[in-house]
């Protein structure tokens, strides 16, 4: 493979969809006592386009240059928006794709680590009904 630096972003952003999704599912596993049905719902809220889009709010002055690069050509790059998305969360959720995508294919797992959790807040707990 050629150095994740080339890589089209969209391919970036597929990579980092996945490995985003194995850091949030390992979290709520190892953090909480939740059933499989809860696990799905936490886990699918975390995933969605507008929980990234804050995520890069709270990790974009944290990025490096190069990072930020990355983060911008995944911004950036030309892809179909699903009906339901905001167009500008969308798009900023697939620069924070590219950007774990990237930071997963050049094996610099500490820093996925690091950005992963600056943002990671803990499920809340339900309510107890009375």
């Amino acid at each position: 493979m050629d150095s994740p630096k080339l890589c089209n972003p969209l391919v970036l952003a597929y990579q980092g969809d996945v490995v985003y999704e194995l850091l949030v599912r390992r979290r709520l596993i190892e953090t909480t006592r939740l059933g499989v049905s809860a696990l799905h719902r936490e886990t699918v809220k975390r995933v969605c386009a507008h929980y990234q889009s804050q995520a890069m709010e709270i990790l974009e002055p944290m990025l490096t240059q190069e990072e930020l690069e990355i983060y911008k050509r995944g911004r950036n790059a030309s892809s179909h928006v699903p009906r339901h998305a905001d167009v500008l969360e969308y798009r900023r959720a697939t620069g924070f794709e590219a950007l774990f995508g990237y930071l997963s294919l050049s094996g610099q797992e500490q820093r996925l680590e690091e950005l992963f959790e600056a943002f990671w807040q803990p499920p809340q707990s339900p309510a107890k009904s009375k």
